[in-house]
């Protein structure tokens, strides 16, 4: 065993990178903090331009209030700022920034140059820092504000910059964080552009307009005002009617006195305002500003500042929900009928019968519909996606060497809960989960086909997208194509699409190609061309799937046993979840106390 180095200072370049590390995370935590710093500095407009994702070069101008001369290269040193004067400040903290850390930091990593002036200077101020180390400051000409360079971001610490994600993944992390802060500024005007092309552009104005041209115009419908106070806290911004909703919480924006936040807690307190009205797995959208007595919050706990701590958070929590279910209250929540955007669609392969004829108009909210507690699907849907994947095997010119698994000489019992085939074998009792099973299935023969048989729909769907996903949306569209997809852009957030894969069939509601898109956008960067094509098929089977909640005839149990038997692996879905398992005799024996038998 070698003898242990002696305990020694590390040098101040290592410290100060190994600093940098835990506040610059990636390109966009430069962004970030650059529009703090103009933030604080009172800029009414602030404008931000990429190149190569943020690694080359990231370039922040504000007409904020300025650096004078003799601070400028005091800016680049640890842990000097104007924002506080001593530990009593921490408690009461009203500006973004407060550590003296965001330029010392992103000087540490990379190239940077800093141009400022003051309203009560002729000329403004130029410096530069590579590597920490500050350069001298010299006057050139500029207007009234800052404007901060960052180039080669993490070209001396090597193995930051390798573990840097896609161009298109990185430009979408810093459209988010752009997002944010315009959202939660609406009386600054935001610029974002990446290579010279606009991205975002947004004026000042009111929140309600700032979320028109940040979230677009359908999203903005979608929503209600709430407003609400106590003792404790001022709360107002928006929140979506409970028919709109997504698979993720992209769409919570949560602002403490003026600071963006991530914030499980918040989230659940906005859902639970909601209680029944919104179906199990699904978010609403809100935009929200909290306000709260300064010294009850505490900012200082993230190096990054992503996250704070309250002091009597479930008090907070309590006033969230009530100000939700307020809002709810207070609001006509039946949804308006838009034929041209939101009309049920039906595939050109689809029988001519108009879809849902049979059934009568309704006029219940669909917050009481959604208060059902299962979802249960139609069986016509359920007979529909057998036939699918039966069609698809007929079609199959030779079927891989398969080895028997004899689940389709089980005996059906029966079905549980409209999720569960039980069966009989001889080695004892079969529990088969339908749509792990049927996702098996529909995932290998999406792998296996080489070319991808597509079909027209009648009406085309529209998608409203946020400028995140729509960046995150451009990476996708070749391998979303080849798959049968036809995609087209309409408007600034909306694409129209009018072609889905065969698999697909009759799509019922729109809402399916989004959270087929939001589980991509969830699933993060894929390096090869084939884990890309992988990860849309595995995506693809769940989505055309037959139902967890899809009741089974026995004739339709059977025709799913048939085709799993078909199977390469027909023992776990695409996802690695067991397609089934068994309870032996001698488990049974053990659960029954039987001994001696």
């Amino acid at each position: 065993m070698e003898k242990p180095e002696h305990i020694h200072l590390l040098d101040e370049a290592t410290i100060n990178q190994i600093a940098a590390g835990e506040v610059i995370e990636r390109p966009a935590s430069v962004v970030k903090e650059l529009i703090d710093n103009s933030l604080d500095a009172g800029a009414s407009d602030i404008r931000v331009e990429i190149e190569g994702a943020g690694s080359k070069s990231i370039t922040v101008i504000d007409d904020g209030s300025g650096i004078g001369r003799e601070e400028a290269p005091l800016a680049f040193t640890k842990h000097s700022t104007s924002k506080i004067e001593s530990k009593d400040d921490l408690h009461r903290i009203i500006t973004l920034g407060f550590r003296g850390e965001a330029l010392s930091s992103i000087a540490a990593v990379s190239r940077v140059e800093l141009i400022s002036r003051t309203a009560d200077c002729l000329s403004a101020v130029r410096i530069g820092v590579e590597g920490g180390l500050v350069g001298e400051a010299t006057e050139t000409g500029s207007s009234v504000g800052t404007r901060v360079e960052v180039q080669d971001l993490f070209y001396n610490t090597p193995a930051r910059r390798k573990y840097l994600k896609s161009k298109r993944t990185e430009l979408s992390h810093i459209t988010d964080t752009v997002t944010r802060q315009a959202l939660g500024n609406p009386g600054v005007a935001f610029t974002l552009l990446n290579e010279g092309k606009v991205v975002l552009r947004c004026g000042k104005g009111e929140l309600f307009d700032r979320m028109v041209q940040v979230l677009g115009a359908d999203v903005a419908r979608q929503l209600i005002p709430l407003e609400y106070k106590d003792d404790l806290l001022s709360l107002w911004g928006y929140i979506s009617k409970p028919g709109y909703y997504r698979s993720n919480r992209e769409m919570n924006y949560f602002f403490v006195n003026g600071r963006n936040i991530s914030s499980p807690a918040i989230s659940n307190a906005v859902r639970l305002g909601y209680y029944t009205m919104l179906p199990k797995g699904r978010y609403p959208a809100a935009v929200l500003n909290v306000r709260i007595n300064l010294e009850e919050v505490d900012v200082n706990v993230h190096p990054a500042k992503r996250y704070v701590r309250l002091s009597r958070e479930n008090e907070i929590m309590d006033g969230i929900t009530a100000a939700v279910e307020q809002a709810l209250k207070q609001e006509k929540l039946v949804p308006e009928v838009k034929p041209s955007r939101t009309t049920t669609m039906q595939s050109s392969l689809a029988s001519p019968e108009k879809p849902n004829s049979k059934e009568p108009i309704s006029s219940e909210s669909p917050v009481i519909r959604e208060n059902t507690p299962n979802y249960s699907a139609p069986p016509r849907d359920t007979q529909r996606r057998l036939k699918s994947s039966e069609r698809a095997f007929a079609e199959e010119k030779a079927h891989p060497e398969r080895v028997g698994s004899g689940v389709s000489d089980a005996r059906i019992l029966g079905q549980v809960n409209d999720l569960y085939i039980v069966a009989e074998t001889d080695e004892g009792l079969l529990l088969i989960d339908q749509h792990a099973a049927h996702e098996r299935i529909m995932y290998e023969q999406l792998s296996r086909r080489v070319k991808h048989d597509w079909q027209e729909l009648i009406s085309p769907v529209t998608v409203d997208l946020t400028t995140r996903e729509k960046v995150l949306l451009e990476e996708y569209i070749p391998y979303l194509e080849n798959l049968g997809f036809s995609l087209s852009e309409f408007g600034t957030q909306t694409y129209v699409i009018t072609t889905v894969p065969t698999v697909m069939g009759k799509i019922e509601d729109p809402s399916v190609v989004h959270d087929l898109l939001a589980d991509l956008f969830e699933q993060g960067r894929v390096k090869e061309k084939k884990g890309m094509e992988d990860m849309l098929c595995k995506t693809m089977a769940c989505r055309s799937a037959i139902k967890a909640g899809a009741p089974c005839n026995m004739e339709q149990m059977q025709n799913l046993l048939d085709q799993l038997e078909k199977t390469e692996n027909p023992y776990t879905c695409p996802h690695g979840r067991p397609t089934m398992i068994t309870l032996g005799k001698a488990e049974l024996d053990k659960l029954f106390k039987r001994t001696g038998v």
